[in-house]
Protein backbone atom coordinates (compact mmCIF):
# COMPACT_ATOMS: atom_id res chain seq x y z
CA UNK A 1 0.00 0.00 0.00
CA UNK A 2 3.30 2.48 -0.41
CA UNK A 3 3.10 5.41 1.72
CA UNK A 4 -0.29 4.90 3.23
CA UNK A 5 0.63 4.75 7.08
CA UNK A 6 -2.78 3.83 8.13
CA UNK A 7 -2.61 0.48 6.17
CA UNK A 8 -0.67 -2.54 6.26
CA UNK A 9 0.28 -4.38 3.29
CA UNK A 10 -2.56 -6.39 3.25
CA UNK A 11 -4.99 -2.87 2.93
CA UNK A 12 -5.95 -3.47 6.35
CA UNK A 13 -6.73 -0.69 8.97
CA UNK A 14 -3.82 0.11 11.70
CA UNK A 15 -2.80 2.59 14.36
CA UNK A 16 0.81 3.42 13.38
CA UNK A 17 3.21 2.64 15.74
CA UNK A 18 4.92 5.99 16.91
CA UNK A 19 6.77 4.39 20.28
CA UNK A 20 10.27 4.40 18.41
CA UNK A 21 9.60 8.25 17.49
CA UNK A 22 11.68 11.14 18.66
CA UNK A 23 9.27 13.42 20.92
CA UNK A 24 9.75 16.92 19.15
CA UNK A 25 7.43 19.54 19.75
CA UNK A 26 4.67 19.78 17.08
CA UNK A 27 2.31 22.57 15.76
CA UNK A 28 -0.34 22.74 13.32
CA UNK A 29 -2.76 25.42 12.38
CA UNK A 30 -6.31 24.57 10.25
CA UNK A 31 -8.96 27.31 8.72
CA UNK A 32 -12.57 26.72 7.37
CA UNK A 33 -15.37 29.23 6.83
CA UNK A 34 -19.17 28.79 7.17
CA UNK A 35 -20.58 31.23 4.76
CA UNK A 36 -24.67 32.95 5.19
CA UNK A 37 -26.79 35.43 4.14
CA UNK A 38 -25.81 39.09 5.02
CA UNK A 39 -28.79 39.44 7.74
CA UNK A 40 -27.43 36.08 9.74
CA UNK A 41 -23.89 37.36 9.65
CA UNK A 42 -24.62 40.60 10.98
CA UNK A 43 -26.86 38.60 13.45
CA UNK A 44 -23.40 36.78 14.39
CA UNK A 45 -21.77 39.59 14.57
CA UNK A 46 -24.12 41.66 17.03
CA UNK A 47 -24.32 38.38 19.22
CA UNK A 48 -28.25 38.22 18.48
CA UNK A 49 -28.76 35.10 18.59
CA UNK A 50 -31.10 32.98 21.06
CA UNK A 51 -28.53 30.83 21.54
CA UNK A 52 -26.11 33.43 22.96
CA UNK A 53 -22.63 34.41 21.93
CA UNK A 54 -22.29 32.44 18.16
CA UNK A 55 -18.17 33.13 18.62
CA UNK A 56 -17.82 31.89 21.90
CA UNK A 57 -19.61 28.53 21.66
CA UNK A 58 -17.94 27.85 18.48
CA UNK A 59 -14.15 28.56 20.19
CA UNK A 60 -15.49 26.64 23.15
CA UNK A 61 -16.79 23.56 20.97
CA UNK A 62 -13.59 23.79 18.44
CA UNK A 63 -11.19 23.59 21.91
CA UNK A 64 -13.54 20.70 23.33
CA UNK A 65 -13.36 18.54 19.93
CA UNK A 66 -9.37 19.07 19.31
CA UNK A 67 -8.96 17.51 23.00
CA UNK A 68 -11.66 14.31 21.97
CA UNK A 69 -9.80 13.70 18.44
CA UNK A 70 -8.77 10.46 19.26
CA UNK A 71 -12.16 9.42 20.84
CA UNK A 72 -13.64 10.83 17.30
CA UNK A 73 -11.16 9.42 14.43
CA UNK A 74 -10.59 5.90 15.07
CA UNK A 75 -6.94 5.68 14.16
CA UNK A 76 -5.58 8.87 16.02
CA UNK A 77 -3.40 8.46 18.68
CA UNK A 78 -4.55 10.16 22.35
CA UNK A 79 -2.10 13.26 22.79
CA UNK A 80 -1.30 15.60 25.34
CA UNK A 81 -2.27 18.54 24.17
CA UNK A 82 -0.35 21.78 25.62
CA UNK A 83 -1.91 24.27 23.78
CA UNK A 84 -5.66 24.75 21.52
CA UNK A 85 -6.72 28.28 20.15
CA UNK A 86 -9.79 28.31 18.05
CA UNK A 87 -10.45 31.90 16.22
CA UNK A 88 -13.32 33.59 14.78
CA UNK A 89 -13.13 36.65 12.41
CA UNK A 90 -15.08 37.95 10.15
CA UNK A 91 -14.84 38.43 6.46
CA UNK A 92 -17.49 41.24 5.55
CA UNK A 93 -17.04 40.55 1.70
CA UNK A 94 -18.22 37.02 1.88
CA UNK A 95 -20.72 37.37 4.59
CA UNK A 96 -18.66 34.51 6.31
CA UNK A 97 -16.89 33.40 9.26
CA UNK A 98 -13.39 32.57 9.53
CA UNK A 99 -12.22 29.69 11.93
CA UNK A 100 -8.58 29.43 12.93
CA UNK A 101 -7.60 26.56 14.92
CA UNK A 102 -3.82 26.23 16.19
CA UNK A 103 -2.81 23.19 18.77
CA UNK A 104 0.32 22.36 19.75
CA UNK A 105 2.01 19.48 21.59
CA UNK A 106 5.20 18.02 22.41
CA UNK A 107 5.06 14.09 21.71
CA UNK A 108 5.79 11.35 18.83
CA UNK A 109 2.70 12.23 16.51
CA UNK A 110 1.41 15.52 15.11
CA UNK A 111 -1.41 17.71 15.75
CA UNK A 112 -2.98 18.14 12.08
CA UNK A 113 -5.99 16.10 12.96
CA UNK A 114 -7.31 17.98 16.48
CA UNK A 115 -6.80 20.99 14.72
CA UNK A 116 -8.50 20.19 11.52
CA UNK A 117 -11.40 18.39 14.45
CA UNK A 118 -10.93 22.11 16.33
CA UNK A 119 -12.31 23.90 13.60
CA UNK A 120 -14.70 21.28 11.60
CA UNK A 121 -16.88 21.54 14.70
CA UNK A 122 -16.12 24.87 15.68
CA UNK A 123 -18.20 25.09 12.20
CA UNK A 124 -20.39 22.79 12.91
CA UNK A 125 -21.56 24.86 15.96
CA UNK A 126 -21.68 28.24 13.87
CA UNK A 127 -24.11 26.20 11.87
CA UNK A 128 -26.29 25.33 14.67
CA UNK A 129 -26.08 28.14 16.56
CA UNK A 130 -27.70 30.32 13.21
CA UNK A 131 -29.64 27.48 11.28
CA UNK A 132 -32.80 28.88 12.33
CA UNK A 133 -32.02 32.24 10.77
CA UNK A 134 -29.93 30.85 8.05
CA UNK A 135 -30.12 26.96 6.56
CA UNK A 136 -28.29 27.64 3.51
CA UNK A 137 -25.18 28.15 4.96
CA UNK A 138 -22.23 26.80 3.72
CA UNK A 139 -19.31 25.62 5.74
CA UNK A 140 -16.45 25.26 2.80
CA UNK A 141 -12.39 25.13 2.92
CA UNK A 142 -11.41 22.87 6.00
CA UNK A 143 -7.77 22.71 5.08
CA UNK A 144 -4.37 22.18 7.23
CA UNK A 145 -2.91 25.24 6.57
CA UNK A 146 0.21 24.77 8.33
CA UNK A 147 2.43 21.89 9.93
CA UNK A 148 5.75 21.81 12.48
CA UNK A 149 7.71 19.47 13.86
CA UNK A 150 7.96 15.80 13.63
CA UNK A 151 9.98 13.09 10.97
CA UNK A 152 7.77 14.62 7.61
CA UNK A 153 9.00 18.08 8.54
CA UNK A 154 7.25 21.09 8.11
CA UNK A 155 4.71 21.78 6.19
CA UNK A 156 2.72 25.62 4.76
CA UNK A 157 -0.12 25.53 2.61
CA UNK A 158 0.56 27.35 -0.51
CA UNK A 159 -1.48 30.61 -0.99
Amino acid sequence: MGDLTHLDKKGQARMVDVGSKPITAREAVAEGRVRMNAETFRKALDGDSKKGSVRAAAEFAGIMAAKKTSELIPLCHPIVLSSVKVDIAPDDKNSALVVTARAKSTGQTGVEMEALTAVSVACLTIYDMLKASDRAMVIEGITLVKKNGGASGDYRRAP
